[in-house]
Order: C-alpha cells, then sequence, then structure tokens
C-alpha cells in the first residue's frame, strides 16, 4: 500500500455534518492477477481462456472535532460493467465512531444483511460454472439466489455489545421502474458472534421485494466456522423463498468446507455445494479442492472442481469439471 501525503478532509466532512475536521489522509491500494481456466465434460466443447484482472482502490479519512471518523473510498477497475467508460466501480461514504458503530452509504457495490456474508462455506464454486453452454444450447443457470443489494444504499454495522457479538442493519431504497416493473424497499437484519475463540457464527436475513403477484419473500443466511490449530471447518446455509404461491422458484444451497494451513505460505481445502430447487426433483453437487501458496504481496492458486446435475438435471452433458491457475498481486 502506497501512503500519499497528508491533505485536508475539511470540504468534505462540512458537506456532510456541520462540523470541522482535523487532517486527514489519501491512502491507495492496487491488486492484478493473471488466469488460466477451462471446463471440460461430454456434452461440451469449451476452449481454455486466460484472463487478467486489475484494480486500485483510493481511500480518504479523517477525523471530526466530536470524535467521529468520516471516510471516503472509491475504485477505479478497467474490467467493470458500471460505469465502464470512466472505469469507476465501487465507491461510499462512511461514517463512523467507537460508541454509535458504522455507517455506510454506498452508491455502488452496497450491500444488504445477507450479502455481506452469503458466500458459501465452500467459497461460492458453483460461479465457475454458472453461464457455460453445453450441447443443445442449453446453459448453466445459478445455482443460487440471493439479495445483494442495489446502488446507494446503507448498511450499518454495531460496536461490540458484549465480547464478539454485534448486528447489522441495511436498507435498500425503492427502485422507480416502468409499468410496475421496479421494486420496494428492502430492509435486512443481521447478528454476528466471535466471542469464542476460533469460533464465527452469522445469521441475516433480507426482504425480497418485486412488485409481481408471487415476488414478496425474503433472503436468510446462516454460516459458522471454527478453527483448532491448523484446521478449519465452515457450514453455510442460504434459503431463497420468493414465490409464495408455488415455491417453484425457492433454491436453498448448503455447504460444507474443510482446509489445513501447512504453513504460513501453503494452504490447501476441500469443499462441498448443494443446491436444492423447489421445482427440481434432482440436487445440483459441486465439489472441488484448491491449494495456495503465498509469497510477499504474491498468491500462486490451483482449483479442480467437479459439477453434478448442473441445472437440477440428470443427463450425463450436466456433469462438469473445471480447472483453474492463477497469480494475483496485491500492492
Amino acid at each position: 500500500m502506497n501512503n500519499y501525503k497528508k491533505i485536508g478532509l475539511t470540504a468534505l466532512a462540512a458537506s456532510l455534518v456541520s462540523v470541522s475536521a482535523n487532517a486527514g489522509a489519501l491512502t491507495a491500494s492496487g491488486s492484478a492477477s493473471m488466469n488460466v481456466e477451462g471446463h471440460s465434460g461430454t456434452g461440451l466443447n469449451a476452449p481454455t481462456t486466460f484472463s487478467m484482472a486489475n484494480s486500485v482502490t483510493f481511500k480518504g479519512s479523517g477525523e471530526l472535532d466530536n470524535g467521529m471518523t468520516v471516510s471516503v473510498s472509491f475504485e477505479l477497475d478497467q474490467g467493470t460493467s458500471n460505469n465502464s467508460d470512466e472505469g469507476f466501480d465501487s465507491h461510499s461514504v462512511t461514517v463512523s465512531s467507537d460508541t454509535l458503530g458504522t455507517l455506510t452509504l454506498a452508491g455502488h457495490g452496497g450491500s444488504t444483511t445477507t450479502g455481506k456474508i452469503d458466500t458459501t462455506a465452500a467459497g461460492d464454486m458453483w460461479d465457475n460454472f454458472d453461464g457455460v453452454t453445453y450441447l443443445g444450447g442449453t446453459t448453466v443457470a445459478d445455482a443460487v439466489s440471493a439479495n445483494s443489494g442495489s446502488n446507494n444504499s446503507f448498511f450499518y454495522a454495531s460496536p461490540d455489545f458484549v465480547d464478539g457479538l454485534n448486528f447489522t442493519l441495511s436498507y435498500d431504497p425503492q427502485v422507480e421502474g416502468t409499468s410496475g416493473t421496479g421494486t420496494d424497499g428492502e430492509i435486512g437484519y443481521g447478528v454476528n458472534y466471535s466471542g469464542v475463540e476460533g469460533l464465527s457464527l452469522s445469521y441475516a436475513t433480507t426482504d425480497v421485494n418485486d412488485h409481481s403477484s408471487n415476488g414478496a419473500g425474503d433472503n436468510s443466511v446462516i454460516k459458522a466456522s471454527y478453527a483448532y490449530g491448523p484446521v478449519t471447518v465452515g457450514y453455510s446455509e442460504m434459503e431463497h423463498d420468493e414465490d409464495a404461491t408455488s415455491g417453484a422458484g425457492d433454491i436453498t444451497m448448503t455447504s460444507y468446507n474443510i482446509s489445513y494451513t501447512v504453513s504460513d505460505d501453503i494452504s490447501v481445502s476441500y469443499g462441498t455445494e448443494e443446491s436444492n430447487k423447489g421445482s427440481a426433483t434432482t440436487d445440483l453437487e459441486v465439489s472441488g479442492i484448491s491449494a495456495s501458496y503465498t509469497s510477499g504481496g504474491m498468491t500462486l492458486s490451483l482449483t479442480m472442481q467437479e459439477l453434478e446435475n448442473g441445472n437440477w438435471g440428470t443427463g450425463s452433458e450436466e456433469d462438469m469439471d473445471f480447472y483453474a491457475l492463477g497469480a494475483s498481486f496485491a500492492f
């Protein structure tokens, strides 16, 4: 991370609250990666692909006279689909204090309480298969249904009430649409506990609203992990209930993971994910192993995964494999 010279954030603070701020600091951090990946299967003829990613994040913060801290963050990302002409991606303003907690307004890249923790215990392996087209022109669909959040949304995280116990709140505003296609405002609640050494527990639920007759419902996530020495085991379950009449669109994703830290530099893990859809009679299943080696700001990674019953079907063409090699750099 590179530290740039101190700059005054008085103008920023004055636009938010009617008090002055002390001098703050602006920092910049960057990341880049090089990747090669591929898929294989009886109904698939997909070539090996190469890709890269790069971004720079700027963060500025300053302390107000009343002890509160105001910070702003924005990311420059050439690969983003949001405001791609300008290259801007996630950006937000945060006001925080030790006694009142943290309130963030995200112009882009915001999160709901469930979106904050909805990565599966195994790390969203399903995401390496969705969008792949196989025999007959069929595309693998998302194995989960989430409510990650929208632009111009609020997220609040409380300070700890007791050792390791806090709660979160989120609010996504109403989104206007034509002919009733917008969404209503959505509220989320969450609680987190890490008061026992090695243990982490989280639960969150968020409203789902989209104006359709069967579109109201909720999205909930429970997540737990426990680390003992070099071994960490994890469990997660995400349930999305949006179809109030038939339940055909409901999806439940259950995931397990076990990882072993061989040394400060090397780690390996094995994980599984199982997706149950209300309208399907077969579960979609993903399993995989991964290994990583870290040295300084560089991480080398290897991933091998297997999908069974893609799109919750039983045809042999719906089974496929995935592999990836990557090198990522932080600076």
